[in-house]
């Protein structure tokens, strides 16, 4: 089982080992994320590349013009009030 020490800063090391099985290296980020059921954090990498996010969303029948956005904007802000 791997380990690691906490620095008086809070960090720490993450072994070899798991970078490798993470897929993380150098200026990588991870993020701590608290899973509800176990009580427990699991360390996940955040290295998602923003090219790998391309076409997730569907395009527009009908490009939005400006005037539309400030409409929908003015819609929100008058709602959050």
């Amino acid at each position: 089982m791997a380990s690691s020490t906490i620095t008086s800063k809070g960090q720490i090391t993450i072994p070899i080992e798991v970078r490798t099985e993470l897929g993380v290296s150098t200026g990588d980020r991870i993020e701590f994320v608290l899973n509800k059921v176990t009580g427990r954090y699991e360390v996940i990498p955040a290295t998602v590349s923003i090219q790998s996010l391309k076409g997730i969303l569907l395009k527009r029948k009908k490009p939005v013009t400006i005037a539309e956005m400030n409409e929908a904007i003015a819609e929100r802000g008058a709602s959050a009030r």
